[in-house]
């Protein structure tokens, strides 16, 4: 599948003059609560109202939607107020009934993302729709996987396309439900730049209090729009209470949210901005030379270590390091989260430059 300037036709047929936004409860509950987010949301910069119908929970036992009938309060949400409509589906029998109610936009949902079957199996029961379809990142960081999902679609004759970041799972601690992982959604945007990419802070933080820093990140990064999770009553929500904001909440978001130009032809700022990624630049080759000079002492730690038959992990010496680099790190305005992924990285390269000399 290759780029197209037309993958962001629906987009920009929507002549907006602020990064798309979708907006709504994360699961419809009733159909009082619909209507009064909707009409809440009415008259905003909000263009599409969603809501969860169907909720594929993590564990069972959960609320897991209230089905079909659902569809039909967000059609009376769009006839009040005239916001679209976008929910989730994740097989044949939820599209079918999605059509059936209308609903202008759908979106795959990451844990489906994962699965070609069931991407499949949604791209058969699209065949040819106009609606406009978005598929979430896979929970795991697979690159390969999300643009595989596209491609999916894209081969049934779909053309209103998306793709929604919303983070990845993982078992490291972190100050984020989902890990933001910022450069898998940079290197599917680089590779298609025209496939609207609209990131889903509320996922990424599972904390209210976070939306708008990761919002505004992904306006700097060039995202095209945002879907936030919005509910009139949200600590008293049916579903994922802690990462919804009321209407209110949402709109103070809009206001303080910085938009910058993807460019700017002003002389001065050209040639600040040259000067400065050439500095980033030197300072690159400089980290790639010194972590060179690194793996040449790890192999001869390895020859030493292969010579009197020590292992290769020594976890004393790698927690001691751990330590004084984060302390080291903090110094520098560096996070001690930022310093457990790079020297992570680089302690398990050492060890793979160490097994290669050991095992010779």
């Amino acid at each position: 599948m290759e780029n197209k300037k037309e993958f962001r036709n629906w987009l920009d047929a929507h002549q907006l003059e602020h990064p798309i936004v979708i907006a709504g409860p994360c699961s419809a509950e009733t159909e009082g609560q619909v209507l009064k987010i909707a009409h809440e949301l009415k008259d905003t910069d909000v263009t599409y109202l969603r809501a969860g119908i169907w909720k594929p929970r993590t564990r069972p036992g959960n609320f897991e939607g209230v089905g079909a009938m659902g569809l039909k309060w967000l059609q009376k949400a769009k006839a009040e107020t005239g916001l679209l409509t976008a929910t989730e589906v994740a097989n044949r029998a939820h599209v079918e009934l999605a059509l059936e109610h209308d609903i202008d936009l759908l979106w795959i949902g990451a844990r489906s993302t994962v699965s070609p079957f069931i991407v499949q199996e949604i791209a058969d029961a699209l065949q040819g729709t106009d609606k406009v379809v978005l598929v979430k990142n896979p929970v795991n960081p697979d690159l390969a996987l999300w643009i595989g999902a596209v491609e999916r679609l894209h081969t049934a004759n779909i053309k209103k396309l998306g793709v929604i970041h919303r983070g990845f799972s993982t078992y490291d601690k972190s100050k984020y439900r989902n890990n933001p992982e910022w450069q898998i959604a940079v290197d599917f945007q680089t590779k298609y730049p025209d496939i609207p990419l609209i990131c889903d802070p509320s996922h990424i933080t599972g904390k209210r209090d976070m939306i708008l820093e990761v919002s505004q990140t992904a306006l700097d990064l060039n995202f095209d729009g945002l879907m936030i999770e919005t509910h009139y009553d949200p600590d008293n929500a049916w579903s994922d209470a802690a990462q919804q904001v009321t209407p209110t909440a949402l709109m103070q978001i809009f206001k303080d949210l910085r938009i910058r130009k993807e460019q700017d032809d002003e002389a001065g700022y050209q040639s600040k901005l040259g000067v400065l990624r050439a500095q980033i630049d030197v300072i690159d080759n400089s980290i790639i030379k010194t972590l060179g000079k690194r793996m040449k002492t790890a192999d001869a730690i390895g020859a030493l270590k292969k010579e009197r038959n020590v292992a290769i992990l020594q976890s004393k010496r790698w927690n001691e390091i751990l330590g004084k680099m984060i302390l080291d790190g903090q110094e520098h305005g560096l996070s001690e989260e930022f310093i457990l992924r790079v020297f992570k990285a680089v302690h398990q390269e050492s060890i793979i430059h160490q097994e290669k000399v050991i095992n010779n």
